[in-house]
């Protein structure tokens, strides 16, 4: 004879979910209509209807440790196709902004990024600290005037001096990175709780997922919302080709200046700042904004011009693709206003360039940037286990 079970519903979840852009949750009669539909769903037990159910009845611990929460891709089939708008696609993201949350160390960051009350006091935090760098760090005169006042060429190192700029990024980005780890390890852990057998090893199983990513398989397989893939590769690309020049400035530019500044004399930065064209490296950075711009604006206008038919219109999805875009405009700005030779125009436009940096990179692990690391977690724990 079967044994019951006592379900205890979490109505905070609930509460939650319903909040962060799943409304429709409970309007769900469990018709399997969106499991019906999903191109991307296994065959064996198929999300998302399973994933309705345990959401409806509060069940956060559950869908915490699902992996099936991270195939969807959020094509949007189901809530376009299902008869009682309950918008299936809408809730499976709400459930993962509810799993950044969880796993944030320290969780009241999490809560925060998720707020939006809490937005003014999260930008005022950057544009303190970096008027904090300029009050003491820019060089002044003999006089005490800021030098990048009158200073021409338009030097950015004399504004916001890139060595306490890097001292402030890289100490920053460890300490919050360690944090982040904490939450991905333990994410990691309850994916692993489920006890199935491992069919695929894990470095098998992380070349796949990442040749899935690089190559957006998955995007292209969705029906309603397959025409956002192109925007989202273009997207990546200038992510990626901003991490690639941000990397090749910190290896070949700033540290062989400190270690030269620290006694290495015969050591010189292999190219000298600011880079210009036709420096290689100013061409990717250049294509790398031009990405973020092109790729983060088509996004943008899909979801202002068909908010339901792309899904996902929580606060944490609009907060994500706006920093993202911005981070690339105001880069991209940055470079322009400087070649003006308008001084307060370029140091006005690089501070804000440098807030929204601060912002992207600082509240990654409790933003939805930080879908890279947990999608990429758990779509490696799905091949593992047979469910990709």
């Amino acid at each position: 004879m079967a044994t019951g079970r006592i379900i205890e519903p979490n109505l905070d979840f609930i509460k939650e979910i319903k909040q962060n852009g799943g409304s429709g949750l409970k309007k769900c009669y469990q018709c399997a209509t969106c499991s019906a539909v999903c191109e991307l769903s296994p065959d064996d037990k198929p999300f998302p209807r399973k994933e309705m159910l345990m959401a409806g009845w509060g069940q956060a611990d559950a869908l915490a440790k699902d992996p099936d929460i991270w195939l969807c891709f959020q094509c949007n089939d189901c809530s376009t196709y299902c008869p009682r708008g309950a918008k299936p696609g809408d809730v499976l993201a709400a459930i993962r902004s509810h799993i950044y949350s969880k796993f944030s160390v320290p969780s009241f960051m999490g809560k925060a990024l998720a707020n939006p009350k809490a937005l003014p006091i999260l930008i005022l935090l950057p544009v303190l600290i970096l008027l904090g760098c300029i009050f003491a760090f820019a060089p002044v005169s003999e006089t005490g005037e800021f030098l990048f006042l009158t200073a021409q060429p338009i030097d950015f190192d004399l504004f916001l001096p890139h060595s306490s700029v890097d001292a402030l990024f890289v100490i920053g980005n460890m300490l919050i990175f360690l944090l982040a780890g904490v939450g991905f390890w333990r994410f990691w852990k309850l994916l692993n709780t489920g006890g199935e057998q491992r069919k695929m090893p894990f470095f098998s199983a992380l070349y796949q997922t990442v040749i899935e990513i690089i190559s957006h398989r998955k995007f292209f397989e969705c029906g309603e919302n397959k025409s956002r893939s192109w925007g989202h590769i273009i997207l990546l690309a200038g992510f990626v080709g901003a991490m690639i020049t941000t990397g090749c400035v910190f290896i070949f530019v700033f540290i062989p200046h400190y270690l030269h500044l620290l006694g290495l004399e015969s050591l010189h930065s292999f190219f000298e700042v600011p880079i210009n064209l036709p420096h290689p490296v100013k061409f990717i950075g250049m294509f790398s904004g031009i990405g973020l711009i092109v790729g983060g604006a088509m996004l943008i206008y899909r979801r202002l011009v068909n908010r339901d038919g792309v899904g996902a219109n929580g606060y944490t999805d609009y907060l994500f693709l706006y920093i993202i875009f911005f981070v690339g405009l105001t880069g991209m700005l940055s470079w322009l206003t400087r070649l003006t030779g308008v001084p307060m125009l370029a140091y006005t436009n690089y501070f804000i360039h440098m807030i929204f940096v601060f912002f992207l990179l600082w509240y990654m692990p409790y933003s939805k940037f930080a879908h890279m690391i947990y999608r990429t977690m758990a779509l490696i724990h799905a091949r593992q286990i047979g469910r990709e």
